[in-house]
This record gives C-alpha cells, structure tokens and sequence, in this order.
C-alpha cells in the first residue's frame, strides 16, 4: 500500500514539473499544461501526506 501510495505521489510531482518543459517546447497547449498541473498539485498533496515522516521539527 506505501509503495502504491509513493508512486501516486511521484507521479503527482511528475505532472507539476513535466507539462512545463512541454509547454516551453511547444508540444502541449497553456491549457491543457494548467489542467495537468492542477491534477498533479491535487494528486502530490493528497497522497504525499500518507507516507512522509511526520516527526519533523518544528
């Protein structure tokens, strides 16, 4: 279950940072990168929580 829950998030990050490089080279539309980014935003924060360390200082 940790490891499914890793690859979510990984993939969550993914969208946010690849759909950048897409848009700069032209392959994708502003658009269609905003909604990728919002989907991965929402995929990172809701399953990212799951199975990070929460014993950080504060």
């Amino acid at each position: 279950m940790k490891t499914a829950l890793k690859l979510a998030s990984f993939l969550g990050l993914s969208l946010t940072v690849v759909p950048a490089f897409l848009v700069f080279a032209g392959t994708i539309t502003w658009t269609t990168h905003a909604t990728l980014m919002a989907l991965g935003a929402v995929l990172w924060f809701v399953t990212a929580p799951f199975w990070m360390p929460h014993d950080a200082p504060v």
